[in-house]
């Protein structure tokens, strides 16, 4: 017979996810304030740490603006295994791009908000989504991309990704030392203004 006085709660598991942001159209710093307290919002999620925002040259070859460019880490319901717990959460993704405004264009076009599910805990995923692309996580070129590498290396720098076999602060140094130091700016600390 128990005799606790209250019932055994079972927290439920998270994973730490590391999600960037971006944007180039319209006021882009109030865009990624909005879907960082968008995303620290969401259920049973805890905003763990913000990256200093970032002026970045775009790429894809499309002509357009520069970027401003974040990362958060997030600890988020891992869900009954990666490739749910990952889609999960790339649904809510969507979901706050279309609320915050997001207009579908050109791949790699300009974006009034991109929010990108860059790592998910230790997790390699590669999972159809409902929309029949597909998830890949983390992304096959996020190595080589000095908008993601930059904000993930504020956050997580010696962390090394599953996949990767170089941490992430060394990979942001090689990938500077190609794109050169101007292809990323810091444009604001750490303490960017998160609220109006």
């Amino acid at each position: 017979m128990d005799r606790r006085p209250y019932p055994l709660v079972v927290a439920a598991k998270t994973v730490r996810a590391y999600v960037g942001l971006g944007a180039n159209v319209g006021d882009t710093v109030a865009n990624l304030r909005h879907a960082v307290r968008a995303l620290a919002a969401l259920p049973d999620v805890s905003l763990r740490g913000v990256a200093r925002l970032y002026s970045t040259t775009p790429v894809g070859g499309v002509e357009q603006a520069d970027f401003t460019n974040s990362a958060v880490a997030l600890d988020v319901p891992a869900g009954p295994d990666p490739a749910t717990g990952s889609l999960a959460l790339l649904a809510a993704l969507k979901l706050l791009e279309q609320s915050i405004g997001r207009v579908a264009r050109q791949r790699w076009g300009p974006r009034e908000v991109d929010l990108d599910l860059l790592l998910f805990g230790r997790h390699q995923i590669n999972v159809e989504r409902p929309d029949q692309r597909w998830l890949v996580v983390p992304h096959p070129q996020a190595h080589e991309r000095l908008f993601v590498l930059a904000p993930l290396s504020d956050l997580a720098p010696r962390l090394r990704p599953p996949g990767w076999h170089e941490t992430i602060e060394t990979a942001r140094r090689r990938q500077e030392a190609i794109e050169g130091r101007d292809a990323v700016r810091v444009i604001a600390d750490h303490d960017w203004p998160l609220e109006d």
